[in-house]
């Protein structure tokens, strides 16, 4: 797909449809070990069988170029094909067990963002 025009104001999004975006942002937990076998091995399969669920990536990000510590340990990015899909998807059974597995492992809290999401390149 080709990007649209860019303008003064920089690059236009691509013309792709957007999605609808789930951003799961996990606090440093208290067992590093513990909450990677928990998500890799659990919560990682129950997402996986969210309907409509198109698009699921995970990140351990790294520290900073000082060596610092992230804010958060985890981060997971999932999207479905609009803001409709995403709330039966969350409604379903399946989404109800992995809203409940949360206290499984995420004992030291997480922020959940979401909304639609502008593609640019």
């Amino acid at each position: 797909m080709e990007p649209t025009s860019t303008d003064a104001c920089g690059p236009s999004p691509l013309e792709v449809p957007p999605v609808f975006q789930l951003t799961a942002l996990y606090n440093q937990p208290e067992d590093p070990a513990a909450f990677d076998r928990h998500y890799d091995n659990v919560h990682a399969a129950l997402a996986m069988k969210l309907p409509g669920l198109q698009r699921f990536a995970i990140n351990r990000p790294g520290p900073d170029p000082d060596g610092n510590p992230p804010q958060y340990y985890f981060v997971a990015v999932l999207e479905w094909a609009d803001e409709n899909a995403f709330q039966q998807s969350i409604a379903s059974p399946e989404g109800q067990a992995a809203l409940a597995d949360l206290q499984n492992f995420a004992g030291a809290g997480m922020t959940m963002l979401t909304g639609k999401t502008t593609q640019y390149i």
